[in-house]
């Protein structure tokens, strides 16, 4: 399998799965009036077949025991059974942010949800596997976190009135930050050990148990849906614009694709999972941006919303560059 020990390519992996974990969820934003349960399906699609691809070729790359198709043939029960979990807790996650990005947009849903994620799964990470230096690693924790909470003060300070649909959004959001947090560490543990998957397997493991958990989780979304709007049957499903199923399909594809790269670069010895993921979890900077600057979701905002989401960015960009760091100065 093809897996870089250069740091900077590793820092140029993880750099990019950043850019695509935050930038996914744009491909939503193309399929206007098109519910998010029925844009899931296609999503969780894109996962599975981007996962395939992606093991088929970087993760055969010059075969070897480390190789996809070797790797699979001896993973024990335990280590698959940890990537479905995982599958299946990333996909409760992954329709709550989705739902959250519905009422609250993308400057919100994503900062909030995972930017809780990013704390929870960067603690668990690191006690599965404790490499880089803890100081700077929590310290950019401590960071992300305080962002959390001025981006939140951003959302209060920009809703007007009655803060029902405002409390509503957080709250999913929150709720997707738990799960999402718990995801990866879930991951990383059905790579370690005796005969455990592989960065390329284990997505694709990753994405079956995803499909297999939405098939009744999505489908209660459908028919109770949390936006308050009316039930959906898989014949709205069939109904849809063609383009509109390739565009879900596109975004299951960018998502999955960060993936691999996230966990290609968390197996390099110097790096580790807990600082792969956090760099990773810059996804809430990349899709802050997108909601601010392209979607304009606070062009109406008053001063003082503004000044917090300034303020949610530097603590962001500062938490992160000490996280990079973190590596190099190992203790």
């Amino acid at each position: 399998m093809y897996q870089p020990e250069a740091y900077l390519v590793v820092l140029s992996f993880m750099i990019v799965s950043m850019i695509c974990w935050g930038s996914w969820a744009n491909t939503m934003k193309l399929t206007p009036r098109w519910p998010f349960p029925l844009f899931y399906w296609d999503y969780v699609l894109g996962l599975l077949l981007t996962s395939l691809v992606l093991a088929l070729t970087l993760g055969n790359f010059r075969g070897g025991p480390s190789a996809f198709l070797a790797n699979i043939l001896q993973v024990d029960k335990s280590h698959i059974g940890y990537g479905l979990l995982a599958g299946a807790l990333f996909n409760i996650s992954n329709l709550l942010l989705v739902a959250a990005t519905a009422i609250a947009g993308l400057a919100v849903a994503f900062p909030i949800g995972v930017g809780l994620a990013l704390v929870i799964g960067a603690v668990m990470n690191y006690v599965l596997a404790p490499r880089g230096n803890p100081i700077l690693l929590s310290g950019g924790v401590a960071l992300v976190t305080l962002a959390i909470v001025c981006d939140a003060l951003a959302y209060r300070k920009r809703e007007a009135g009655p803060q029902k649909v405002g409390s509503k959004g957080i709250l999913l959001s929150l709720a997707c930050g738990v799960f999402m947090g718990l995801s990866y560490p879930v991951t990383i543990r059905a790579t370690l050990g005796e005969h455990a998957l592989g960065p390329y397997s284990v997505v694709v493991v990753f994405a079956i148990g995803a499909l297999l958990c939405a098939i009744p989780v999505n489908y209660l979304f459908m028919r109770k849906p949390v936006t308050g709007n009316a039930p959906l049957s898989m014949g709205d499903y069939a109904a849809g614009r063609g383009w509109f199923h390739w565009i879900g399909v596109l975004g299951g594809g960018i998502w999955c694709f960060g993936t691999v790269l996230n966990l290609v670069a968390s197996h390099v010895q110097v790096v580790g999972p807990a600082v792969s993921y956090t760099i990773g979890q810059g996804a809430t900077m990349v899709s802050a941006a997108w909601g601010v600057f392209v979607w304009r979701e606070f062009a109406n905002a008053p001063r003082t919303s503004k000044r917090w989401l300034v303020a949610m960015f530097v603590c962001f960009l500062a938490g992160l560059g000490s996280v990079a760091l973190a590596p190099l100065f190992t203790v």
